[in-house]
């Protein structure tokens, strides 16, 4: 199994579903894509028919997204218990991660993914309401969650082990 991704630095959308599989213990080759290189686009092409990454080759597979990598790998390792097993939490966390993964785009554009530099930031009403929506999603998680909290705090905290072992080694 292949993951091909953009910079971890940079690209979130390649960031997460890297970070799912390290943090699950999904043994997989990690492919390196220079976006930027001048030949990147037809590189892509050749295994994403979006031109986009990230792409999970498994086989003869090719998953080009990273929700559907998610929903890809909770089929295929259930053990790895991605997913809460109560299918109305399960629903809302695909809710959750849905917004999570489209929406923000005064966030996106104000606050890009830069995990080594601190930039400056105007705030304005649209950037606002991206945080304070951010904000109120994780308390209606805290809230909705209640009965999950083994699951919650489980995954919250390996994958704050595996941050903090990851940035280190940055």
């Amino acid at each position: 199994m292949q993951l091909v991704i953009g910079n971890k630095n940079y690209s979130s959308w390649s960031l997460r579903p890297w970070l799912g599989m390290k943090v699950a213990g999904i043994k997989f080759d990690e492919v390196a894509h220079d976006l930027y290189a001048p030949n990147a686009l037809a590189e892509r092409l050749q295994f994403s028919p979006s031109a986009k990454v990230p792409v999970l080759i498994d086989g003869d597979i090719h998953i080009w997204d990273s929700l559907a990598i998610a929903e890809y790998l909770a089929e295929r390792y259930p053990a790895a218990k991605l997913w809460p097993q109560d299918i109305v939490a399960r629903a809302y966390a695909r809710s959750v991660c849905a917004e999570m993964h489209a929406g923000f785009s005064a966030l996106r554009s104000t606050c890009p993914m830069d995990i080594r530099q601190k930039h400056p930031v105007v705030m304005t009403p649209a950037l606002q309401a991206d945080i304070d929506r951010v904000l109120a999603i994780w308390h209606d998680c805290a809230r909705v969650l209640r009965g999950m909290v083994n699951f919650c705090l489980g995954i919250f905290l390996g994958w704050m082990r595996f941050l903090r072992r990851w940035s280190l080694a940055l």
